[in-house]
């Protein structure tokens, strides 16, 4: 019955059922004649042509097996020898006891090598790059083509050891490799050794026994890894998702280290100088954008927090964020502007040696303004927009800051602070400060306001006493250039005054200052009594690092005082004439002008030789015929009048016409409109 309906059936039916029945064992004589071909055998022709098309030696060593699949085929070689090409350093590309990987079949017709997974055996392998675009794992014969670079998505390794030079990224680097399935997760041990960015590099951990180079979909493999680049140390553990390009990192992490500034050449972001630092933190890559989270740590004496992200997706990378610090150490600011850090900051940060040049002596009528040079060139490197915030500045010493804020932008090499806002006294300093990098030396212009700030705080004698003094008004507008604090400012031109209007103060520090010995009796016999300052205006015309006193006076309820000079921002000399004119007769007064000179670092004060020698030849003169008369000679009619406020304050207040009206005018361009 069952041949009549086979025969029943329609001839394309029975075609169709033969074609079947065809393919079938077609297929089942393919199976097993993969299964039981002798692959062994090609390989000596293997070796030839691959050697032949790569242009350097391929060997398969020992024995080679094959398991064909439809879309891949896994590849077995029992001993493998791929030459390195002829400008190589090491030899070998790979050598391996044994070497299994699998490849897809159907991009080697567009000639791509696709390889999801490559498994090795106590390899050395010897990768290098050269600043042509060589590299010794291109498969062509030209290695600069990467269109002959495979696609490899997952590593095992088992033994083994890794070069890999690069020397125009500064990186020579040898790491062994020890596997152990008993260490569970975290099978792969390595150790690594060399250099990194021009420092020396050593750094061990563990990672999963499976590398992901590139597999997506792969799920992300655990790293743990305890470095250091020169001095600067790092541990991290965490997750990685793909070696190449170093993407899907979620990692905790934390770094320390002499300054913030050594991270440049390892990390290639821009970073101020800072006093010895440890941060930790979360890290998170995808793509190009590098996310820093959770910040917390200490620069030097001061603590630090927030969040940064520094993205490298442009063509200039870009670092934006906010940092802040409840306290912050006036010791760790010295960096920033020149200086090395204090002892105190240097040997703050534990696990940090401490700086050889923590604190510098300086030589008696040395240079007090910070000639280290800033490296400008690094703001070249990326553009930013940082926030930061200080909430309380501690160990003031002889500026009394409070707190301070700034933010931070940095565009295609100009640097600007603004707005920049710090707590000083009661008052506050607040302004903009620009950097124009793009010029040689750096364009620096700073126009900055003083507001409200007592003269109590400022002079601790004062505050101590329980002296009031009115509060202090002021500006800085200067423009110049240079590379360092004391080439800027020794070239700079612009406007400098403080004014400050009514205010009391104890009488002993006035009759000091004037030298009118009567009032001196007076204080000892009555007591402090309360002096009114009536006004005082300190104010400068800078041209190219000379400060000329513009308007310099002190007027109080007893004398007046008035000044002439300069001072030398270059030479750092001081050239000032101070004439105090008492407003009342005084008994046993020697005034006479006060002279100011030597340096910033060793000033002198004196008198004025002339006036004094005057009046002691008249006292001797008069003596001779009456020495009651000699007391005469030393009585002061007060020829001292009140000074005009006004005209004293507005005069202050306007920087005369020429270099330093000009100058103060480039100043006030760094504030953002």
């Amino acid at each position: 019955m069952a041949t009549q309906s086979l025969r029943a059936r329609p001839r394309w039916q029975k075609l169709l059922a033969a074609f079947v029945l065809l393919v079938a064992v077609l297929l089942t004589a393919f199976a097993l004649l993969v299964a039981f071909f002798p692959w062994d055998s090609l390989r000596e022709p293997l070796n030839r042509f691959v050697s032949e098309k790569t242009g350097r030696k391929f060997e398969i060593t020992r024995r080679l097996d094959v398991d064909l699949g439809w879309k891949a085929a896994t590849v077995n070689f029992d001993g493998i020898e791929f030459a390195n090409p002829e400008w190589a350093r090491d030899p070998y590309l790979v050598k391996a006891e044994r070497a299994s990987f699998e490849i897809r079949l159907w991009p080697l017709i567009d000639k791509r090598v696709v390889i999801p997974r490559l498994a090795l055996t106590a390899p050395t392998v010897g990768l290098q790059m050269e600043p042509d675009g060589r590299r010794t794992w291109a498969f062509g014969k030209d290695t600069s083509d990467t269109g002959t670079v495979p696609t490899i998505g997952l590593i095992q390794v088992d033994q083994g050891a890794v070069d890999f030079l690069a020397t125009h990224l500064g990186v020579d680097v040898h790491a062994d490799l020890d596997y152990d399935s008993n260490r569970g997760e975290l099978p792969l041990h390595y150790r690594i050794k060399g250099r990194y960015k021009g420092q020396p590099l050593t750094a061990n951990g563990r990672t999963g026994n499976v590398l992901q180079i590139n597999a997506a979909g792969a799920p992300p493999f655990p790293l743990e890894i305890d470095a250091a680049a020169g001095q600067t140390k790092l541990k991290a553990s965490g997750t990685v998702a793909q070696l190449a390009g170093f993407d899907g990192i979620d990692a905790t992490f934390q770094v320390k280290g002499q300054t913030l500034s050594a991270l440049f050449p390892l990390t290639g972001v821009v970073l101020p100088q800072t006093p010895p630092y440890a941060l930790s933190g979360g890290l998170r890559k995808r793509g190009k954008v590098w996310d820093a989270t959770g910040l917390n740590g200490r620069l030097g004496l001061s603590d630090i927090g927030g969040d940064m992200s520094f993205d490298q997706a442009g063509k200039v990378p870009r670092l934006s964020g906010t940092l802040r610090s409840r306290v912050m150490d006036m010791d760790d600011l010295g960096p920033l502007i020149g200086l090395p850090p204090t002892a105190r900051s240097a040997n703050a940060v534990e696990g940090v040696a401490p700086v050889a040049s923590a604190q510098p002596k300086r030589p008696p009528g040395g240079k007090v303004l910070p000639t280290n040079p800033f490296d400008f060139g690094r703001l070249h490197a990326m553009n930013a927009d940082v926030g930061y915030t200080a909430e309380t500045i501690r160990n003031v010493r002889q500026v009394p800051l409070d707190r301070g804020s700034v933010k931070i932008k940095l565009t295609d090499g100009v640097l600007s602070l603004d707005p920049l806002d710090l707590g000083v006294a009661n008052g506050k300093l607040a302004g903009a400060i620009r950097i124009d990098a793009t010029k040689t030396p750096a364009d620096i212009r700073a126009s900055l306001d003083v507001r409200g700030l007592r003269l109590a705080r400022l002079i601790p004698k004062l505050e101590n006493s329980g002296n009031s003094v009115g509060r202090l008004d002021g500006r800085i507008n200067l423009s110049g250039a240079g590379n360092s604090v004391a080439s800027w400012l020794g070239s700079a031109s612009g406007d400098m005054a403080v004014l400050s209007g009514r205010g009391q103060f104890g009488n002993l520090m006035p009759v000091f200052a004037t030298l009118v010995g009567g009032d001196i009796l007076k204080f000892l016999l009555r007591g402090d009594r309360d002096v009114e300052l009536r006004c005082a205006a300190l104010a400068f015309d800078v041209n190219k690092g000379v400060m000329n006193g513009r308007t310099l006076v002190l007027d109080t309820t007893n004398a007046v005082f008035t000044a002439t000079g300069q001072a030398n921002l270059a030479t750092e000399s001081l050239d000032f004439v101070i004439r105090p004119e008492p407003k009342s007769p005084s008994i046993l007064s020697l005034r006479t002008p006060l002279v100011v000179s030597g340096t910033f670092g060793a000033p002198k004060g004196g008198v004025e030789i002339g006036p004094l020698a005057g009046r002691g030849l008249a006292a001797l003169a008069l003596g001779a015929i009456n020495p009651l008369l000699a007391l005469a000679a030393t009585i002061e009619t007060g020829p001292g009048e009140n000074a005009d406020c006004t005209g004293v304050l507005a005069l202050a207040n306007r920087p005369t016409t020429g270099a330093a009206s000009r100058g103060a005018a480039r100043a006030k361009g760094a504030r953002q409109p």
